[in-house]
C-alpha cells in the first residue's frame, strides 16, 4: 500500500507541482533487486559485479603471446589433432588454453573470442586432468550441449586457465566442430 501511495504521489507531484519533491526512502531501506542483495561476508558492489560476470578472465589473447617471466611458470600442454598428431606446446600459468592453441597454430577456431557465446573451441580433456579443472558453469554446459561429439570430458578450451598442477594436460580436438568459417580461413587472434 505504501509503495502504491508513493508511486501515485510521485506521479501527481510531477504533473501538478513540478518543483515539489516527495520524500524518498533512504537507500538502506529501499528494496534491492535479487541479484544485488548482499550475501554474508560479501559487499553489495562485489555481489552485483559478480552477477554480471559471464566467463573467466579474458585478456583478448594478449597475455598468451607473452613469454613466461620465470621457468617455474612454464606449463606444457599436449594437443591431439583430429588426425591423431600430438603437438606439445609450452604455455605459462594463467594462459587461456584457446588463445595458447591459436598462438601455436593449433586449429581451434574460437569464434566468440572467449566470451562464452559459442562452442567452436570444444576439446576433450584427458580423464586424469578433467576432475582437476573447476566445474563448468551453467552457461558453458548449455553451450557444450550444442557441440557435436559431446563426451563426459568435454570442455570449452576458452574456459580453461593453466595452473602448475595441470602440467602435461592432454587435450584432444573433436573430429567435428560447429565451424563458423566458410572460406577456409585459419583462426588468428586479433
Amino acid at each position: 500500500m505504501a509503495a502504491a501511495t508513493a508511486a501515485a504521489c510521485a506521479l501527481l507531484g510531477s504533473r501538478f507541482a513540478p518543483g515539489l519533491r516527495w520524500p524518498r526512502l533512504p537507500r538502506a531501506l529501499a528494496p534491492r533487486p535479487r541479484h544485488a542483495q548482499a550475501k554474508p561476508g560479501g559487499s553489495r558492489l562485489a555481489d552485483a559485479a559478480r552477477a554480471f560476470r559471464a566467463s573467466t578472465r579474458n585478456n583478448g589473447g594478449e597475455y598468451e603471446w607473452k613469454d613466461p617471466d620465470s621457468p617455474l611458470d612454464v606449463v606444457h600442454v599436449e594437443f591431439v589433432s583430429r588426425s591423431g598428431e600430438v603437438t606439445r606446446v609450452a604455455g605459462k600459468v594463467g594462459d587461456n588454453v584457446m588463445y595458447l592453441a591459436q598462438r601455436h597454430g593449433i586449429s581451434i577456431e574460437g569464434a566468440c573470442e572467449a566470451s562464452l557465446a559459442c562452442c567452436t573451441c570444444h576439446v576433450y580433456v584427458d580423464d586424469k586432468f578433467y576432475d582437476m579443472l573447476p566445474s563448468p558453469t551453467e552457461t558453458e554446459e548449455d553451450l557444450l550441449d550444442m557441440a557435436p561429439g559431446l563426451r563426459e570430458t568435454s570442455r570449452l578450451s576458452c574456459q580453461i586457465l593453466l595452473r602448475r598442477d595441470l602440467e602435461s594436460i592432454k587435450l584432444t580436438l573433436p573430429r567435428a566442430t560447429r565451424n563458423f568459417y566458410v572460406d577456409g580461413h585459419r583462426p588468428t587472434p586479433h
